[in-house]
């Protein structure tokens, strides 16, 4: 079975020759609307997968928009809990929430070992 889109591609160029050049004939115990009636399925099918392609590329823009408002929100909660004088960064909450407390952070500073020259 070949592609998709070279099936239809096939199905288009059997339409259209037989709509031209046979119009009023029968092949394979078909008429040309007997065989438009028994091949519409893989239209009908197609159409339906542009619909839900494109509800799904409008679904996940509507997601990272949402994503984008859900981080805000999230930035503030931790904000909140890092100044709050109970919680506060080396607080348990702030650690459950993902993060390292100030305490067990690192400074960050490094100190290169001088080599002799010999």
């Amino acid at each position: 079975m070949s592609s998709p889109k070279r099936n239809v591609e096939k199905l288009n160029k059997l339409v259209t020759a037989l709509e031209t050049l046979a119009p009023d004939k029968s092949f394979g115990g078909m008429t040309l609307a007997q065989f438009k009636a028994r091949i519409q399925p893989s239209y009908d099918i197609r159409a339906q997968i542009e619909t839900l392609d494109t509800q799904l590329s409008a679904a996940k823009a509507a997601r990272r928009v949402a994503d984008e408002e859900s981080m805000r929100a999230a930035q503030l909660i931790v904000n909140g809990v890092k100044g709050d004088p109970t919680e506060g960064p080396n607080s348990d909450l702030y650690e459950a929430m993902g993060y390292t407390r100030a305490d067990e952070r690192k400074s960050g500073l490094t100190r290169k070992k001088k080599t002799s020259d010999k």
